[in-house]
C-alpha cells in the first residue's frame, strides 16, 4: 500500500504542476496579446477567463482519478 500511496502522490503532484504551467501559458499569451493589441483587451480577457477553468479542470480530474484508483487498490 505504501508504493501505491507514493504513486498517487506523484500523480497528484504532476497534475498540479501541469495545471500551473497551463495557467501560466494562458495568462502569458493573453498578456502578450493585450500588449500587441490593447484595443481587444476585453475579448482577450474573456477568452482567458474561459480558458483558465478549462485548464484547471484537467488537474482536478487527474487528482480525482488518482484518489479513485487509490481507493480501489
Amino acid at each position: 500500500m505504501g508504493t501505491v500511496a507514493i504513486a498517487v502522490a506523484i500523480v497528484a503532484g504532476l497534475a498540479a504542476i501541469g495545471g500551473a504551467f497551463g495557467v501560466a501559458m494562458v495568462v502569458s499569451a493573453t498578456l502578450q496579446g493585450i500588449t500587441r493589441q490593447p484595443e481587444i483587451r476585453g475579448n482577450l480577457q474573456t477568452v482567458m477567463f474561459i480558458g483558465i477553468p478549462l485548464v484547471e479542470a484537467l488537474p482536478i480530474i487527474a487528482i480525482v482519478v488518482a484518489f479513485l484508483l487509490y481507493g480501489q487498490l
